[in-house]
């Protein structure tokens, strides 16, 4: 899954120091990383089905699209160089590789959760019934933002509640096996999973901060520049897989499938983490969210809590530490060191079947 602890950007700026940013003038072989997680099940796809082949031989290059088992590890590896993209989320786009100085733009816009996160509470039904209690979740994480933004419209803060760090892996047997554990904030598949231990209610998901939390595929800027083939190639086979899920033929069924077996479950367990994903199936209705002003402010929010839980870096003044640009232009924070863009364009150029 793709909510994991950010590590401390000092750490991931020395491997930048190490190994560099993965740019090359000649360069015709590009690497791209993905962990199992609904949204990005298609990237997967796209490889084993031959259509990356197919759309990277259209640009006269190769695109290697390489599973990582560990979501901070694939973040943590593009960070250093090892890989010119990688699947991520907004928040952990800006703390990770654009904290420590990597410039990077958001290529592609796939999906937002959309109940995939969310806040459960035992023998309690309201989010106000939180106050007081221990909750698990992993800190730092965007579960960690989705709790802020509850407490927030019920009047609370992080000062109300006991944040208690757990880990992905254990969330599900802690918060069931000790009567402590009365509050829980965490992701799908383990949020199924914590609503099935009895006396338990969802009393807050991600539908209620809708487009906030968001999975995208972030590519090195200079490599993007340089080489635009990359991104129409990305663009090109990530839209043919989604156009492909949504056939109500036996191709489409073998697609959704096959990512099902990849993920571990069942096509019902599959379609059931779909539903919690608003996948942005349409190119034009990626490029018009990437585009829109509620971008801007859902990042002004974004930037605010990483700066104010720390995730900017040791070196950061304030929330404007690190520049974030959109693509009308409008920019976030330091415009003399932006480092996290949200592009459109190649987007655009699938919507209008440019590609």
């Amino acid at each position: 899954m793709r909510h994991f602890l950010s590590v401390g950007v000092g750490i991931i700026a020395a491997a930048v120091l190490s190994f560099g940013t993965p740019v090359a003038a000649a360069k015709n072989s590009f690497h791209v990383a993905w962990s199992i997680y609904a949204g990005w099940m298609p990237w997967g796809y796209a490889a084993d089905s031959g259509i990356m082949k197919k759309w990277a031989d259209r640009y006269g290059i190769t695109v290697d699209v390489t599973r990582v088992d560990s979501y901070l590890d694939s973040i943590n590896q593009y960070t250093s160089g090892a890989f010119d993209g990688c699947a991520m989320t907004n928040m952990d786009a800006l703390t990770m590789p654009a904290a420590a100085g990597v410039d990077s733009t958001s290529l592609l816009v796939g999906d937002f959760s959309s109940g995939n996160d969310g806040i459960v509470l035992k023998n309690a039904t309201r989010l106000q019934d939180i106050a007081g209690r221990r909750v698990l979740l992993v800190k730092f994480s965007v579960s960690h933002y989705l709790l802020a933004r509850a407490l927030e419209s019920a009047g609370l803060g992080e000062g109300d509640v006991t944040l208690v760090d757990t880990s992905d892996a254990d969330i599900v047997k802690a918060f069931a096996g000790s009567p402590e554990a009365q509050a829980v904030v965490t992701w799908n598949p383990q949020l199924a999973d914590v609503q099935r231990v009895p006396g338990t209610t969802l009393v807050f998901d991600s539908k209620q901060i809708a487009g906030e939390i968001i999975d995208m595929m972030v590519v090195n800027t200079k490599t993007l520049g340089e080489h635009p083939e990359f991104g129409k190639a990305l663009a090109g086979a990530w839209y043919e897989v989604l156009a492909r899920m949504r056939q109500r033929n036996a191709e489409g069924a073998a697609a959704i499938a096959a990512m099902a077996a990849a993920s571990g479950t069942d096509v019902e367990g599959f379609r059931a983490q779909l539903r919690g994903t608003w996948m942005f199936y349409g190119a034009d209705e990626a490029a018009f969210f990437a585009g829109n002003s509620d971008l801007v402010t859902t990042m002004d929010r974004v930037r605010k809590f990483s700066f104010d839980h720390g995730l900017l870096g040791k070196g950061a003044a304030s929330a404007d530490a690190v520049g974030i640009r959109f693509p009308d232009g409008t920019t976030l924070g330091n415009p003399d060191n932006v480092k996290l863009r949200f592009s459109d364009d190649y987007m655009k150029l699938a919507a209008e079947g440019k590609l």
